[in-house]
């Protein structure tokens, strides 16, 4: 048990010791000599992470002050840490957790999917720090869109913002919600260490759509603000969803979007056009004697 008057600094020496000592010599490349303890020598996790043997055992007997961002990446490489083992070096010997290192991964777990599906009828979806959209549940194809028709590359929210024109028809004020979605974007993007990424996508925007050009250039940053956000939808009239953003734990690269009803009313007639959409097609002559029964079906097979 670690004491109270434990400082940051053996904190950190206690946290390196505990790795090194579970690496295995002979697995990582060095001779098969006997040891007195298990796992690898202080200069051998110094020769792995290209620094000084002495600054090493410095810095887990807790002395010469805290080592910088690039010791700590190279001596986490070097223990072969992972993203959370690394993350606690970081908060151990800094203070705060490292800068993040954008990774591009569209795959979600089926865990995450049943998530997503368990939250029917409100729309959710999970979207990348690009803001692709990888995975979403029935309510999200009904209310906002119908992901599966589109091509990977054009489920982007801000594709589908700024040059779909049925998106921007159904939305109760186009322009407020498109500067909030720049201006959102762009702290997510800066968040999550791809503003490099981002790069191409910008440039293609800029390109095709003179008002986000504008907007980009306004360099607005806003967070994920809980907002109700109002649709005027082909198939359900007038519907009110309110956004909550969550992180997916791991994955900060990722982020789910969930889009509650607001009103008891306007869940019913989600569940219901769901119901619609997943109910198996009548032969046509049961069908020609359904009048306005069968319209609502109607409408949402011809939806783009």
């Amino acid at each position: 048990m670690i004491g109270e008057r434990a400082t940051t600094g053996t904190l950190l020496g206690t946290y390196l010791k505990d790795r090194r000592a579970r690496l295995d010599p002979i697995a990582l490349g060095f001779a098969p000599q006997r040891r007195r303890t298990p796992g690898l020598r202080r200069e051998e996790v110094a020769h792995r992470a290209n620094i000084s043997p002495t600054w090493y055992t410095w810095l887990e007997q807790g002395r010469g002050g805290a080592p910088s961002a690039d010791v700590l990446n190279r001596i986490a490489q070097a223990l072969m840490l992972t993203d959370v083992e690394r993350e606690h070096l970081f908060l151990l010997g800094l203070g705060r957790p490292p800068e993040v290192q954008y990774r591009k991964d569209h795959g979600v777990t089926p865990r995450l999917q049943r998530v997503l599906d368990a939250l029917n009828p409100s729309p959710a979806l999970i979207k990348t720090a690009l803001w692709d959209v990888v995975a979403w549940n029935q309510s999200a194809t009904v209310v906002l869109h119908d992901y599966a028709s589109l091509p990977p590359a054009q489920r982007n929210t801000l594709r589908q913002i700024f040059l779909n024109q049925h998106t921007r028809e159904v939305q109760h004020n186009w322009e407020s919600v498109a500067r909030s979605v720049v201006a959102t974007f762009r702290a997510d993007a800066a968040r999550a260490g791809a503003m490099a990424e981002v790069s191409a996508l910008v440039d293609e925007l800029c390109l095709l759509s003179p008002e986000f050009k504008a907007m980009w250039r306004d360099n607005d940053v806003r967070g994920h603000a809980e907002v109700v956000k109002h649709l005027q939808h082909p198939v359900l009239g007038p519907i009110a969803i309110e956004i909550s953003t969550f992180a997916v734990d791991g994955r900060p690269d990722l982020s789910m979007l969930v889009f509650n009803p607001v009103t008891v009313s306007d869940a019913e007639k989600v569940s219901a056009l769901i119901a619609a959409t997943s109910a198996p097609a009548e032969p046509v002559a049961e069908r020609a004697g359904h009048g306005c029964e069968n319209e609502l079906h109607d409408c949402v097979e011809g939806r783009s």
